[in-house]
């Protein structure tokens, strides 16, 4: 794979520089005490560049969230003929638990944040209902089926649940003082049984024995 250039390094440099600017000062004052125009200040760059890489001020704290769940969408999109769409979603989302154990600063931040405002918790659900929806567009493009298809609806719902109930779960066991391989190896765990459930599928769960 080709090495980016030099323009494309400097707009990443650019792009981490906001998001570590932002970061530090939401936990510094809260979500709601910073403004953009703040954000542009303490990281020397304009207003306008900010919003050029952010368009809002709720993006900068889902900047990495997005850029993962770009990953989870191009996985599925661009997967070998023979692989299963859950197959090349799961491979994706167990690869992102790899990562956690060098992460948990951030996401004990980014919980913290987004726990104690409804603006953030707001945004992270249209961000969630706008990724389900371009899986759902993969799947009906592939399939030939009208846009509103339940089945293809229904699958790529089936799967974004499986990233956020993982995500939540994360968040909270990072919040609870999970660390290291015990984090990883539970959330490994966890992301597996629910992937084994979507692949043998849903009939028969939950029983009810009451």
């Amino acid at each position: 794979m080709a090495e980016p250039g030099l323009r494309e390094r400097k707009k990443q440099q650019t792009r981490q520089l906001i998001l570590e600017t932002a970061a530090r000062l939401f936990v510094e004052r809260g979500f709601d005490g910073v403004t953009v125009t703040e954000i542009a200040r303490a990281a020397e760059l304009s207003e306008m560049t900010v919003f050029n890489y952010f368009p809002t001020k709720e993006d900068l704290v889902f900047g990495r969230m997005e850029f993962f769940e770009e990953q989870l969408v191009a996985a599925v999109e661009q997967r070998a003929p023979e692989e299963s769409a859950l197959a090349a979603f799961g491979r994706m989302v167990l690869a992102g638990v790899d990562q956690l154990s060098a992460r948990t600063d951030m996401i004990a931040k980014a919980a913290m944040l987004i726990r104690a405002s409804p603006a953030l918790q707001a945004r992270e659900r249209e961000i969630t209902a706008g990724y389900t929806a371009r899986l759902a567009g993969v799947f009906t493009a592939e399939t030939g089926s009208p846009d509103d298809d339940i089945e293809a609806w229904t699958a790529a719902s089936a799967l974004m649940a499986v990233h956020r109930g993982l995500l939540e779960h994360v968040r909270s066991a990072v919040l609870a003082g999970r660390r290291g391989g015990q984090l990883t190896q539970d959330a490994l765990a966890q992301a597996s049984r629910a992937l084994a459930r979507l692949e043998s599928g849903l009939a028969g769960y939950p029983t009810n024995s009451h």
